[in-house]
């Protein structure tokens, strides 16, 4: 049904996440990132106040496998899902209940955890972590070489029609938040939306803080 992988990037603090579902609308629904914080997922049969409340733990300097076994021990059909979560600077931490479906495993590096679900094999996550540790470019370009690995080692079991990128640096929004919800080629289309995006993150944080000194916003109209 669903595979993932989060991430953090030593260098610049950023967190931020890559994610593709069978299911329309993933990343709507199941990864969630706090600039300063960390980023968390909530997948499978999905409860995306879990996410939420990964983050809100970690925010209170709770480790991320202390957050995950709080959770488990107080959450109502909590081995329905499939958890991860990182912060800034301990170890990531990943959790899949036994209701988890189909094939499923999961994988913890130094700076990123892949998980899935409904997978082709068992592999996926691993060739997921792999990919992004050996990468060289921006968390987003990395995690979308991760996520597009994970889809040629095999992906899910069936073909998949959603995916989402999702990067959080120093300002309370995202500074990357892409989303394709329904498509045959859905990881394909992201990364082609990744690199149509890549160019101009930067010119919209710049519009937000100092739209005086802001570049030309490429449009009809405008001088």
């Amino acid at each position: 049904m669903t595979f993932s992988i989060i991430a953090r990037c030593h260098k610049t603090g950023q967190f931020g996440g890559a994610i593709s579902s069978s299911s329309p609308a993933v990343a709507a629904r199941c990864i969630q990132a706090k600039a300063g914080v960390g980023v968390a997922t909530s997948q499978n049969i999905t409860d995306p106040y879990l996410a939420s409340i990964l983050l809100d733990m970690t925010k209170y300097d709770l480790a991320p496998e202390e957050s995950i076994s709080e959770l488990i021990k107080n959450t109502d059909f909590i081995e329905y899902r499939q958890l991860s979560v990182i912060n800034s600077d301990k170890k990531p931490a990943v959790f899949s209940g036994k209701y988890t479906l189909g094939v499923h495993s999961e994988c913890v590096g130094e700076h990123a955890v892949g998980a899935g679900n409904l997978l082709k094999n068992k592999d996926i996550p691993i060739v997921m972590v792999e990919t992004f540790e050996k990468a060289v470019g921006s968390l987003a370009e990395r995690l979308m070489l991760a996520l597009k690995a994970g889809l040629d080692a095999g992906g899910e079991a069936g073909p998949v029609h959603s995916a989402g990128l999702l990067v959080v640096d120093k300002l309370e929004w995202p500074v990357i938040n892409l989303r394709v919800d329904w498509s045959e080629t859905p990881i394909e289309d992201l990364y082609q939306l990744w690199k149509v995006y890549e160019p101009q993150v930067e010119d919209y944080v710049v519009r937000a803080l100092d739209p005086s000194s802001s570049p030309s916003y490429g449009v009809a109209g405008d001088r």
